[in-house]
């Protein structure tokens, strides 16, 4: 009798709105022809970040495993799975964790989760944007000490102001960054952004190219969202210089990875008043450290690194791995399929 062919399912995180529900898992098995076999991880696996971590139970599962799919691809899971793996995919949409000499050496096809995180990451920029739009953030610590305080509205050169009167400049267009453009556009900012592939954008974005580009959008950002991928060229992309180009009150939002803004410049701006403020999701270092100045800056509005959260997560990412399992079986090209060497 021949050996089935085997998937692998690594999902279940510890955190509970992170673990597959039993009915994806359904799903998925549901969608393998005869002749396969598909083998769950009840052991926790780790998906925070980009994934981590392969304990025992997981690297026997992997052993001569044709898919995988887990949070990120450990080294460990790829190596136990040896020649047989020719699919893995990652339910994270960063795979800077998984980019190890062997799998960018290799004709295994990865697959990851981008733009299934853009919904809920788009809102979350959304309501960074109106809390300091609006003056949340004075009320927020006007209440905490019992105060009723106007000033802050009240002054000739309150920062508080309509969205449409503003500029969002989006660093980074892929699913996140167009995801914020369809919002921001429909609130009636204007949408500017940089793209080094094209100069075509989506509808209601304006993309800037060419020499000095990032510095010409910077320059008209009253909110600078960054949502580019951890690249070897992204790292420190966002540091002193370029945010001198930032207005007077512009506001950065940072829900990437930490380490593409320079966060010892960033402290340095807001604390100088070159900035409005900033909004957080992502760190250089997570958890933040407790003696990070940016747990006391009043114009820093942190998250820790949930802006993606939502319970509908799994109806898109479990859509998107019948799909690609689909195109997998037929021989055609998969969704969300990695360039290994970009990075992304």
């Amino acid at each position: 009798m021949p050996e089935r062919r085997r998937l692998v399912v690594n999902l279940r995180d510890q955190r509970p709105v992170w673990a597959i529900p039993p009915a994806c898992v359904d799903e998925i098995r549901a969608a393998l022809p005869e002749g396969w076999e598909c083998v769950v991880v009840d052991a926790y696996a780790d998906g925070t970040g980009d994934g981590r971590g392969a304990g025992g139970e997981a690297l026997e599962a992997a052993r001569g495993a044709e898919i995988y799919l887990g949070w990120g691809v450990p080294r460990e899971i790829f190596l136990a799975a040896g020649d047989a793996l020719r699919w893995a995919h990652s339910a994270s949409a960063g795979v800077g964790g998984v980019l190890y000499a062997e799998m960018r050496e290799s004709d295994v096809i990865l697959t990851n989760s981008a733009g299934t995180h853009a919904e809920p990451i788009a809102e979350t920029v959304l309501a960074m944007m109106l809390h300091f739009a609006r003056g949340i953030d004075f009320a927020v610590r006007a209440q905490a000490e019992r105060r009723w305080d106007k000033s802050p509205f009240d002054a000739a050169d309150t920062p508080v102001r309509e969205l449409a009167d503003a500029t969002v400049g989006l660093l980074g267009l892929g699913g996140i960054g167009r995801a914020v453009g369809r919002r921001a556009s429909a609130l009636g900012m204007r949408v500017v952004a940089t793209r080094r592939s094209s100069a075509e954008g989506p509808p209601g974005v304006e993309v800037m190219t060419g020499e000095g580009a990032l510095e010409r959008m910077l320059a008209v950002s009253d909110y600078f969202v960054v949502t580019v991928p951890r690249t070897a060229d992204t790292e420190g992309m966002i540091g002193a210089r370029e945010l001198s180009h930032l207005p007077r009150n512009a506001v950065l939002i940072n829900v990437s990875r930490g380490d593409v803004v320079d966060e010892a410049a960033l402290v340095e701006a807001l604390r100088s008043g070159g900035l409005r403020g900033a909004g957080l999701d992502v760190f250089a270092t997570e958890p933040l450290p407790a003696a990070s100045p940016l747990w006391t800056l009043p114009n820093a509005l942190l998250l820790p690194h949930v802006s993606g959260t939502s319970l509908r997560f799994w109806r898109r990412e479990t859509d998107l791995i019948v799909a690609n399992l689909r195109r997998y079986l037929s021989g055609e090209p998969l969704l969300n399929t990695v360039d290994k060497q970009a990075g992304y």
